[in-house]
């Protein structure tokens, strides 16, 4: 039988050497902000080329000065003859969008039926909308990882500890938050990846995900404490664990295949959305295999006291078995 639970300490050291940098960036980098946070302009322009989004994004850079998020098509119009785009950018003054409005006619002048380039609309997002937007996304996963741990703790009730079940599923948890964040902070040093509104949505998603999967598992773990009596409880953990394994990778799975997809053929506006559901989805799952019950083993056999010499005489409780209430005897 594959032993998961024995090798915990290699699943930690794992999921520390990928937490560890994106901490580092975190700290020295931060997240490289898009304009829903910081303020910013969203431009739609009218030219008459398709498929034009990347010089787009080169002619707004150069006359501007400024960073462009994204450039997207606009679907539905009568391309080539008339092509719209929308264009997201960091905060930009008026003479900065004549100057791109310039640059726009000069690189799509008018031809037979066709307009010259033209910037239609421009609008912008204020700083004290940023501002609130960054605050309410802190208070959601705040509150959202009290409400798990609340929930979890009421539901395993009438398990030894149950306080630990919850504290076990919100530390999982928070890896995956850790994992995402700090991988978009390095892309955000190294390509210039931005976040914006929808990566918070994406964040809650994962937390989301994250948690029913360790609950599925922790839910394992109860019926067979009480199923397996006599078991020392890593044994009950690890046969509990092997036997949502599979379920746990097949459900991910698909997912993954269905975030691919959209990664590889969706529109600039949702690409980093959808980066960000493929990292949390994976990073889920180990966590909620790989860490989250080990975690429960860690704290619930008292290894932690062991290792810091508290208690160097008493047998390991992983190795005592279980009784129908989930104790030690």
């Amino acid at each position: 039988m594959l032993n998961i639970i024995g090798k915990r300490y290699w699943y930690f050291l794992l999921s520390a050497l990928v937490i560890i940098p994106g901490a580092i960036s975190l700290i020295a980098f931060h997240l490289r902000l898009g304009p829903d946070f910081t303020g910013g302009n969203e431009l739609e322009v009218r030219i008459a080329v398709k498929n034009q989004s990347a010089n787009l994004s080169s002619i707004l850079a150069r006359t501007s000065g400024t960073t462009v998020s994204f450039v997207q098509p606009v679907l539905g119009t009568s391309c080539p003859t008339d092509c719209r785009y929308i264009i997201r950018s960091k905060i930009l003054k008026q003479s900065q969008v004549v100057s791109f409005e310039r640059a726009l006619a000069k690189a799509y002048p008018a031809t037979a039926g066709h307009k010259v380039g033209k910037v239609l609309t421009n609008e912008s997002v204020s700083g004290t909308v940023a501002s609130s937007t960054t605050q309410n996304a802190v208070e959601a996963v705040l509150f959202a990882a009290i409400a798990i741990l609340l929930y979890i703790t009421f539901a395993f009730r009438k398990m030894p500890h149950p306080f630990r079940y919850g504290t076990a599923a919100i530390i999982a948890m928070l890896h995956d938050v850790l994992v995402v964040v700090g991988i978009f902070s390095i892309l955000g040093k190294v390509l210039n990846v931005e976040i914006d509104a929808t990566f918070v949505t994406a964040m809650l998603t994962i937390i989301g995900f994250s948690v029913h999967d360790t609950i599925v598992i922790f839910d394992r773990i109860r019926e067979n404490v009480s199923r397996r009596t006599g078991e020392p409880f890593e044994a009950v953990v690890n046969h509990s664990v092997l036997q949502s394994f599979v379920r746990s990778i097949n459900t991910s799975f698909t997912v993954v295949l269905t975030l691919g997809a959209i990664f590889l053929f969706s529109g600039e506006s949702i690409r980093y959305f959808v980066l960000a559901m493929l990292i949390g989805i994976i990073s889920g799952t180990y966590s909620s295999i790989f860490n989250a019950s080990p975690i429960l083993v860690v704290w619930q056999t008292g290894e932690l006291r062991r290792r810091f010499g508290r208690s160097t005489t008493d047998e390991p409780t992983s190795a005592k078995p279980v009784t129908a209430s989930g104790r030690t005897i």
